[in-house]
């Protein structure tokens, strides 16, 4: 109170008593708005009557002065805060300052009449000290500033470097030294500004401070250089291949976690690195290979494009299995960066004995190389953002390239399967009706019929067709389409083989459950050829009589015997079978009697098998108006022979 009536006159105008609330009804409400990055007690009313009391200056620059300028030896209490602010009040006016507050961060530490205040008390080396990492002209703070748009709007690093200074030159030699991040804010945040710039100040300054220590979230200007610069030094002088082979050996470590693709090739140096597979697989490219957008001569389009024509010495054959992931070229520089500061600050922790550092110095630097680690690791997905996927749109067009941006959380793989997943460029389950599409789309069968085999590799190779996650899928929409009730016109029939020499399919299905196989035999075959031969089968097939050894008896006549044949040997020719199944797992159930039953009766020559399906259900409560309804015209459109409803 004495302070602020000696340096400013007292208010008596009453639109200034408004205008005075105002701004301390704003700092209040912004205080308790934000109330988690903020010291405790802030919001409440009593912080705001302090506000008011000690305005135009910010409470916190009164409670460094008092609390810890006050507790150097040659600081007096009121002279001493009396000589620095009125320096500070002059030169913040001849500069114009708008600040709302005078806070800690406002006070012009360049200024030579603010400096001399402040520094005649501290030691004598403090003058470098403030120029290089504090406040002035080829200040760190005022550099970081210019170079980042988002920090000089608000002059961000100079406020905060002002802030920690004020809060802890004194405090050097203090058992419990330095200040916290909340009361740094405190001491430079004001209402509408974005809390979340000055932390990353704070972090920057962190970074590439010389005399700027951080421990266990307190921060103080010392006297003695820290191990930051040495880091700085380290992280200029790194080498830019080692840089390359470090982010090289992080994109190996992703090759284990998938996501729905089947296989990850990490950092390839060639196409003859890549296996060509019909299963797709994600190639991520290395570091130097990196991508802009819409740039269709960027270094990334050139190696992608020589990958998917070739493996090696010999042309690749399954393209469509293939999708690229590369850097971004801007965001890669600060991946690089990043990566730079890890290494230097791995090579301090290593040669820390060598070093000779101190205890503080050990928790430094193993506390920066854990940050630093934890840089990398969230720049790295940054940092490889582009997905490039092969396409066609026409079987006679050629290779078409789609880059996607990716976003989201999970390992790189993770992130681009279920973007991939998301836009339909990997097909994860295929139906039947579909396959029966792109079957007669462009067309795929080749004759009656084309070989399962065949069709993995058409869908693995080429690019116009969907991209299959894996051979499974396309023997799941087999399996669907042969299941399919109304398989003449929407899907299809398979068989395990075409017998040539007599004409006709072997293990002809359709309609039915089976399990596809995946060999140079079995087939896919056009549902109208399926259903003559099914049509053509006979109810039962002819036995055949063996030979043994016959009977003789005396004749008459001409003296000779009579040779009875054998009786033939009878066999079974017709089969029935009733099966219960549980209704919870028809599905099941259904396939293990085809698989253990019926396709031991199909496969006999000339044997034509009839399968029922009889349903039987009580419904205690009777059955509702909507399921009658839906039954019925479910079972009209599936042709039951026989269907319907009773009262009892």
């Amino acid at each position: 109170e004495i302070v602020r009536r000696r340096l400013f006159e007292e208010i008596t105008d009453p639109q200034l008593h408004t205008a005075r609330d105002t701004v301390a009804r704003a700092f209040a409400d912004f205080y308790r708005t934000q109330g988690r990055e903020f010291p405790t007690g802030c919001g409440e009313a009593d912080y705001e009557r302090r506000i008011r009391t000690a305005y135009p200056i910010h409470p916190e620059l009164f409670d460094r002065l008092y609390d810890d300028w006050s507790s150097l030896e040659r600081f007096q209490r009121t002279r001493g805060v009396l000589r620095l602010m009125s320096s500070v009040i002059h030169t913040l006016w001849e500069q114009q300052d708008g600040s709302l507050l005078i806070m800690p961060a406002s006070v012009p530490v360049s200024d030579p009449a603010v400096q001399s205040e402040l520094t005649r008390y501290l030691e004598e080396n403090w003058a470098p000290i403030i120029e290089r990492d504090v406040d002035g002209p080829n200040s760190l703070p005022l550099r970081l500033d210019r170079e980042n748009p988002n920090l000089g709007r608000y002059s961000a690093a100079r406020r905060v470097a002002r802030t920690i200074f004020l809060g802890s030159a004194p405090t050097q030699y203090a058992a419990h030294k330095g200040i916290d991040d909340g009361r740094i804010r405190l001491g430079c945040v004001q209402p509408g500004e974005a809390t979340a710039t000055f932390g990353d100040a704070l972090r920057r300054l962190t970074d590439q401070g010389s005399y700027l220590f951080s421990e266990g979230g307190r921060y103080w200007f010392g006297t003695q250089p820290s191990v930051a610069r040495l880091a700085q030094d380290r992280a200029a002088q790194q080498d830019e291949e080692r840089v390359l082979e470090e982010i090289e050996a992080r994109l190996r470590g992703e090759q284990n976690r998938r996501g729905e693709l089947s296989r990850v090739h990490a950092c390839p140096a060639t196409g003859g690195d890549v296996p060509d597979e019909r299963d797709a697989r994600l190639v991520i490219l290395r570091p130097r290979e990196e991508h802009a957008a819409k740039d269709q001569q960027s270094r990334a389009i050139q190696v992608v494009k020589e990958m998917l024509e070739s493996r090696g010495t010999s042309p690749r054959i399954y393209r469509n299995a293939l999708v690229f992931l590369a850097p971004d070229r801007a965001r890669l520089e600060d991946l690089k960066q990043a990566v730079r500061q890890y290494l230097a600050w791995k090579s301090i922790h290593v040669e820390r004995e060598t070093l000779n550092l101190d205890a503080q110095q050990n928790r430094q630097a193993q506390e920066r190389l854990t940050q630093a680690e934890d840089t990398v690791k969230q720049r790295i997905p940054e940092a490889y953002a582009w997905l490039l996927v092969p396409g066609q749109s026409d079987p006679r067009s050629g290779a078409e390239w789609q880059e996607v941006r990716l976003q989201g959380q999970g390992s790189l793989a993770e992130r681009a399967s279920r973007r991939l997943i998301t836009e339909e460029m990997l097909v994860t389950q295929f139906g039947g009706v579909r396959l029966r599409m792109e079957l007669d789309r462009v067309p795929l069968w080749r004759g009656d019929h084309v070989g399962v085999r065949q069709l993995a590799d058409d869908f693995a190779q080429y690019l116009y067709l969907p991209r299959l996650k894996n051979t499974d899928v396309l023997l799941g929409a087999i399996a669907s389409g042969t299941g399919y009730l109304n398989w003449r016109q929407d899907t299809f029939a398979y068989a395990e083989a075409w017998g040539e020499s007599e004409g006709k399919y072997r293990g002809l299905v359709a309609g039915q459950l089976v399990t596809p196989l995946l060999d140079a035999q079995s087939v896919v075959v056009k549902p109208e050829v399926a259903a003559r031969q099914l049509d053509s089968r006979p109810m039962g097939g002819n036995g055949q009589g063996g030979t043994g050894g016959g009977t003789t008896t005396p004749g008459g006549g001409g003296g000779g015997t009579i040779v009875t044949p054998p009786p033939p040997e009878r066999k079974p020719r017709c089969y029935y079978g009733t099966v219960e199944l549980n209704s919870l797992r028809l599905e099941r159930d259904a396939s293990e009697v085809f698989r253990e039953v019926v396709q031991h009766l199909e496969g006999q020559l000339g044997s034509r098998v009839r399968i029922t399906l009889e349903i039987e259900a009580e419904i205690p409560d009777g059955a509702p108006d909507d399921v009658v309804r839906t039954v019925t015209e479910n079972t009209r459109t599936m042709r039951f022979t026989q269907s319907a409803f009773e009262e009892s």
